[in-house]
C-alpha cells in the first residue's frame, strides 16, 4: 500500500509540471526516433550480445557527456551488470560491482537533469542514484515489458498528459521513476539482448545479483552511418 500511496503522491507533482505538454505520440516522445546519420551512439558489447544507445544531449547534457567521456576512456571496459531484475531494469558501471562505487568524470557527483520530453519507456539508458543530484558512474536500462493497468489508471487520474500513458500502455516501462532518475539515452537496437540479460539465473532468487557475472566487455562510442 505504502508504494501506491508514494506512486499517487508523485503523480499528483508531475502533472502540475506536465501541464501544457505538446500533444502526439511523436511530440510527447522523441526518444523513439532512430539516430541520424553522423550523429554519436554507443555500442555496448556484453558476453550476451551487442546493445545500442541513442544519446539525448539537448536534454541531459551532463549525463551524456559524463557516459560517452568514460566510455571513450574505456572506464566501463570489463565491468558487470552487477544488479539485475527481471521485469524491472539491468544496472551496470561500478568498478566495485557490487552497487557501492564509481564517480563522474568530474570526480564529484553531479546535478539531475530531467525533462518532460524524455522518460522511463522500456529501453530508456538513465542514470543510477542514492538520491537527488548523486550522479556517478553507475547507469541501468529499463526491460520492464508491460505497465500494469493499475498504475495507467492511477496515472490518469493523477492527470498525466493521454499520449504519454498510451506510450507507457504501448511501449512499457518503469513511471514511477519518471524525474527520480535523469534519462539520457534510449535503446534501438539490442532490446533482445537486454532481456536476456535479465533472465539469467541468481545466486539468490531475491537478491539481484546474477549468478555467473554478466560482462560489459567493452563500450564504443561511433558515428552512427545507417
Amino acid at each position: 500500500m505504502r508504494k501506491v500511496i508514494r506512486f499517487l503522491s508523485f503523480l499528483t507533482l508531475l502533472s502540475l509540471i506536465l501541464t501544457g505538454c505538446n500533444s502526439g505520440e511523436e511530440a510527447a516522445s522523441p526518444q523513439f526516433k532512430l539516430p541520424e546519420k553522423g550523429e554519436e551512439i554507443a555500442v555496448l558489447t556484453t558476453d550476451m550480445g551487442v546493445i545500442k544507445i541513442r544519446f539525448f544531449p539537448e536534454y541531459a547534457p551532463k549525463a551524456v557527456e559524463n557516459f560517452k567521456t568514460h566510455a571513450k576512456n574505456g572506464y566501463y571496459d570489463g565491468l558487470t551488470f552487477h544488479r539485475i531484475i527481471n521485469d524491472f531494469m539491468i544496472q551496470g558501471g561500478d568498478p566495485n560491482g557490487d552497487g557501492t562505487g564509481g564517480e563522474s568524470i568530474w570526480g564529484q557527483p553531479f546535478e539531475d537533469e530531467f525533462s518532460t520530453e524524455v522518460l522511463h519507456y522500456r529501453g530508456a539508458v538513465a542514470m543510477a542514484n542514492s538520491g537527488p543530484n548523486t550522479n556517478g558512474s553507475q547507469f541501468f536500462i529499463v526491460q520492464k515489458p508491460v505497465v500494469e493497468e493499475e498504475l495507467l489508471q492511477q496515472m490518469k487520474l493523477a492527470g498525466y498528459p493521454e499520449e504519454i500513458i498510451h506510450l507507457y500502455r504501448k511501449k512499457g516501462g518503469t513511471p514511477w521513476l519518471d524525474f527520480n532518475h535523469t534519462v539520457f539515452g534510449q535503446v534501438f537496437e539490442g532490446m533482445e539482448v537486454v532481456d536476456k540479460i535479465a533472465a539469467v539465473e541468481m545466486a539468490d532468487p531475491n537478491s539481484g545479483i546474477p549468478k555467473n557475472p554478466v560482462i560489459i566487455k567493452k563500450i564504443e562510442i561511433i558515428t552512427y552511418e545507417e
